[in-house]
């Protein structure tokens, strides 16, 4: 009887560290898979802070450029 309970006792600890096992591998795909989608996530997010970045450029640009031609028109006035 002793020795039929200490085989149940160690065929049920090889039972759950085999469950653990696989339940470690579903952990490790799931944070792989985790991981994937946050490097799109940041992708994404870095695309659209690029386009704002090229927007507020461009704005800067034509304000910039507005600013000299009425500079430049200024300086041809006092000229004539």
């Amino acid at each position: 009887m002793k020795k039929t309970l200490i085989a149940l006792t160690i065929g049920s600890l090889i039972g759950l560290g085999a469950y653990a096992q696989e339940g470690a591998k579903d952990e490790a795909k799931d944070a792989g898979h985790d991981i994937k989608q946050a490097g799109k996530d940041t992708g994404h997010a870095a695309k659209h802070t690029a386009k704002s970045v090229k927007k507020g450029t461009k704005k800067g640009v034509h304000k910039t450029a507005k600013a000299t031609e009425k500079g430049a028109e200024k300086v041809k006035e006092k000229t004539e």
